[in-house]
This record gives C-alpha cells, sequence and structure tokens, in this order.
C-alpha cells in the first residue's frame, strides 16, 4: 500500500507542478492528512480513502479541460486495478465536488470520508488563505472574495457527514468567523 501511495504522490505533484490558486498538490496532501485523521475512527477501505482524497482534483473542472476522469483512470489503469475497483475509487472522487453534490449526502463511507476531508481544507486558516490565494488568481478583490464565506465555506461545518469531521470543522468554523469580524471591522474603519 504504501508503494501505491507514494507514486500517487509523485503523479499529483507532477500533475500540480506549477499551480498556485489553492487547487494544487498542496492541498490534495492535507486532504489526504485529514482523510487519514477521519478514517481512523471507522472502519472502511483505507487504500479507496486514501486514492480517493490524494486524486480528488487530479480532472478538477476548474483546473483541466478533462471528461469522464481520465487523469484518475490512467493513474488507477497504470497500478493495474481492475474495473470495479476503479469505478469505486472514481465514485468517491466524483463524490467531492461542493458544486456537483450540494444537497446530496455520499452513497458509501468512504466517499463520506473525502468528502469531509476536502470540506475541511475549504475552511479555517487554510480556507482562508485558499479562498484569497484563488481570488488573487482569479482578478478577485477583498470584498468579492468575502461573499465567499457566506456563499459556501460557512455552510461547510453543518454539512459533515462523519461525527469526526463535524468536531473537527467546529474549531475550524470559529476561527473564520473571528477573522470575518476582523476583517469586516478594518474593511470599516473610519478616522
Amino acid at each position: 500500500m504504501d508503494e501505491i501511495i507514494k507514486r500517487a504522490i509523485d503523479y499529483l505533484e507532477n500533475i500540480f507542478t506549477g499551480n498556485s490558486d489553492g487547487h494544487g498538490a498542496d492541498h490534495s496532501l492535507r486532504v489526504y492528512n485529514n482523510a487519514l485523521n477521519i478514517r481512523k475512527a471507522y472502519e472502511c477501505n483505507e487504500l479507496y480513502v486514501d486514492l480517493g482524497a490524494l486524486l480528488h482534483d487530479v480532472d478538477d473542472h476548474k483546473l483541466f479541460n478533462n471528461k469522464n476522469n481520465e487523469n484518475a483512470r490512467k493513474f488507477l489503469i497504470e497500478n493495474d486495478f481492475d474495473s470495479e475497483a476503479i469505478e469505486d475509487i472514481i465514485e468517491i472522487i466524483n463524490s467531492v465536488s461542493f458544486t456537483k453534490n450540494k444537497g446530496t449526502k455520499p452513497k458509501t463511507l468512504e466517499a463520506c470520508i473525502v468528502q469531509d476531508a476536502d470540506r475541511l481544507d475549504a475552511i479555517g486558516a487554510i480556507g482562508v488563505a485558499r479562498t484569497f490565494m484563488y481570488s488573487g488568481k482569479n482578478g478577485r478583490g477583498i470584498e468579492e472574495s468575502l461573499k465567499h464565506f457566506d456563499e459556501k465555506l460557512l455552510l461547510l461545518k453543518d454539512m459533515m457527514n462523519t461525527d469526526e469531521a463535524k468536531r473537527l470543522a467546529e474549531e475550524r468554523n470559529s476561527f473564520m468567523k473571528e477573522f470575518l469580524s476582523e476583517i469586516n471591522d478594518e474593511l470599516n474603519y473610519k478616522k
């Protein structure tokens, strides 16, 4: 298992070379680490969770113009996964997107864990940093960036699937609220 994880990390680091919008290899590695922490509390297919977390953005529509998860499939095929395993891991990957899965709970525990792991990386201090990285790359100012908190980030705490992720999300959500209070005070400051 360690060898396949190492190969997946090498694969995603190659795919995301030069990415600086908050969706790069560093993000995928944090999602992987979040998934490792969450899955400790559950009996699940650990390899599927790990690969789903590592490969979850290698075909992200914001970054690639791919169809049918071609980058993830390529990695899984090249590493001798059978068609059933490939489809199970692809289902996990396809369960992650906030936009595509709004209001839908993943069908498997493995997908719930990976979705939670990704959402945890969208909130807290990392979530704040990633928001402004993405906004900067896409020409958005501070005020426009702050809308993203109300539209998505502040909603995520209540959308976690697992008890472990819900616990972790509480602290991160509190940090974001403190940050928003401070930045709004600073934006509204007048002498």
